[in-house]
């Protein structure tokens, strides 16, 4: 258990503020949800200790003292325990993975993830409690889907709820910002996806919702090219259009005949024109000259885009590299796209997952939850594996403003979580494997 001694009354203290109705639990359930709470108060103290490391995904060391404090907690409950370096060039931290084979069983994929966007210089740097309400970075995204995950396989064990099947928790370092080569950052989590037979993720969470599809992203950049003359003579025979009326051409198409389909959509999120653009560093950065008489000889437009399945990116692809070709006079343009995040897609495997977590939910007394738009939801290191393995996400704590200095978590979600994870953990361990 985590290392600091807690006082009687502020555990009691933690416990009556978070009690909520389990009145439809079974006779079998009741020594879970008793381990879940034994243990609220070293839960708490973990999920603080974890918050007041930095690990924003370029601090290195700080990713590397998260993914330390999580290891003394799995080996504690006998799990065996192994840290994924990345290539030095990466200036990533690494991968945290832990396993344990209970016997003959499911292979169950849990995934979390170890930095946060909030790095050393940030001013957001410390948890802090306000009777239910606790603030800090990364205490929803995802410290606290993390300790979500730790703490309900520890209430498994100790009430000796898990009579086969295998565990695998992969907890990544570099999720809110991943490290390239992507296909480098993502093999060994791909593997495990393709070896499980259940993955479930555990980014945010709300009784309310659960995500059984979500959209994929990839990237985009146009680069154009024309006839450097004297502003004068555009649209001339001689000079042409201009890399400017170009770009502009292929963007106002791209609105127009590109747009449309549910879920998908693209965003050129920086756009230059001029006589030279000159990249400024490696974060896309550029300088632009160029005078009002002159026409534009070169423009760039970089941006996304978010899909709901990989038929629907390459249609819009294609539809892309067509406008793009259609070219004004005395000008070129290309178009190169890069695959990054698959989509997860809403298949009926996904739709029975959400149907295990709803009879999970009967027993605890809560509503149904319901599917989460997946056009709504971003990409996610759960779509890495969904391809391959039925997959759910959402199932961490709930809490508003994540990725801002006001982001907060509601601490009676932190045992509702716990409670309704380690019940479906549980039932997946016993059941027949239907892929």
């Amino acid at each position: 258990m985590f290392a600091i001694m807690k006082a009687a009354t502020s555990a009691c203290l933690m416990l009556a503020t978070i009690t909520v109705s389990v009145t439809g639990a079974s006779a079998s359930d009741q020594p879970i949800l008793d381990a879940v709470d034994a243990n609220g108060a070293e839960q708490l103290q973990l999920l603080e200790a974890t918050v007041n490391q930095n690990s924003g995904s370029l601090n290195v060391e700080g990713v590397r003292k998260v993914g330390e404090i999580y290891r003394r907690e799995l080996e504690d409950i006998g799990f065996a325990v192994r840290w994924i370096d990345m290539p030095q060039s990466m200036a990533r931290g690494g991968h945290l993975v832990a396993e344990r084979d209970f016997g003959e069983g499911p292979n169950l994929l849990l995934i979390g993830h170890l930095d946060t966007v909030f790095e050393p210089d940030s001013p957001f740097q410390r948890f802090e409690r306000d009777g239910d309400k606790l603030r800090g970075p990364g205490v929803v995204d995802m410290k606290g889907g993390n300790a979500v995950v730790i703490y309900a396989m520890r209430a498994l064990i100790e009430a000796e709820a898990i009579k086969g099947g295998k565990v695998t928790i992969f907890f990544t370092g570099d999720e809110e910002s991943t490290g390239t080569p992507l296909s480098e950052a993502r093999k060994d989590l791909i593997a495990a996806g393709k070896a499980a037979d259940y993955a479930l993720n555990f980014e945010g969470g709300s009784p309310e919702w659960a995500v059984v599809g979500r959209r994929g992203s990839s990237k985009w950049k146009l680069e154009v090219t024309g006839k450097r003359a004297h502003s004068s003579g555009i649209f001339s025979d001689d000079s042409g259009a201009g890399a400017a009326f170009e770009m502009a051409r292929i963007l106002n198409r791209f609105y127009g005949e590109v747009r449309g389909p549910l879920g998908l959509t693209f965003n050129p999120g920086m756009v230059a024109a001029g006589s030279t653009i000159d990249p400024v560093g490696s974060a896309g950065a550029v300088t632009v000259s160029g005078k009002d008489n002159v026409i534009a000889e070169t423009a760039i437009a970089s941006g996304g885009l978010r899909f709901m399945n990989d038929a629907q990116l390459r249609a819009a692809e294609t539809l892309m590299q067509g406008i793009v070709e259609d070219s004004l006079p005395h000008t070129q343009a290309t178009i190169t796209f890069e695959d990054r995040y698959p989509a997860m897609e809403l298949t009926k495997a996904n739709e029975a997952l959400l149907d295990r977590l709803n009879a999970v939910h009967a027993r605890l007394g809560l509503e149904p939850a319901k599917s989460f738009p997946p056009e709504g939801r971003g990409a996610a290191d759960i779509s890495f594996v969904a391809p391959y393995v039925p997959s759910m996400d959402g199932l961490g704590v709930a809490g508003t403003g994540a990725h801002t200095v006001e982001e907060d978590m509601d601490l009676t979600s932190l045992r509702q979580a716990t409670q309704r994870t380690a019940l479906l953990v549980a039932d997946l361990l016993a059941s027949d494997v239907v892929k």
